[in-house]
């Protein structure tokens, strides 16, 4: 069962204004209701994980999907993905890679590790609240995600 207080989006970025930026949009979009914010790698570690700070968190509390920028200091985001996809109690955890980096490099391994989807971020305020919003009401009111067995 899951609690009424799960996290429904964890948002991993380290750049300020990029943070700024995406809380602003999910105000703007009315998804801010349970976001948990991680700062770097390891942070979303311990909370996907209920690890550290989170220990204790039940793994079941959601998100019920990660926005993960790839670079992040002490554990990048593609570590970050490696891990969660290759655990089978997060593994169906939706991730869009929302990042600035283009590298052919760094779509293709997230694609390789299971990312459900890949945004290059737009420098323009207004185009990249469109996106957010869109992303939030896609993934926490339209998609279906599969029911866990305990």
């Amino acid at each position: 069962m899951i609690d009424g207080n799960a996290v429904e989006i964890l948002l991993v970025e380290d750049t300020p204004q990029d943070l700024e930026l995406m809380l602003r949009a999910l105000r703007k979009a009315n998804l801010v209701n349970r976001v948990e914010v991680a700062r770097d790698g390891v942070e979303a570690i311990e909370f996907i994980f209920g690890e550290g700070a989170h220990e204790g968190r039940n793994i079941e509390d959601g998100p019920k999907v990660i926005l993960l920028d790839l670079k992040l200091p002490r554990i990048d985001g593609l570590e970050v993905l490696r891990r969660l996809k290759s655990d089978s109690r997060t593994k169906t955890i939706p991730v869009v890679v929302l990042t600035s980096s283009k590298e052919q490099a760094d779509v293709v391994e997230s694609y390789k590790l299971g990312v459900n989807s890949y945004i290059v971020k737009p420098v323009n305020f207004e185009r990249f609240a469109a996106a957010v919003q869109e992303l939030g009401m896609y993934w926490l009111l339209l998609n279906q995600p599969p029911t866990l067995k305990g």
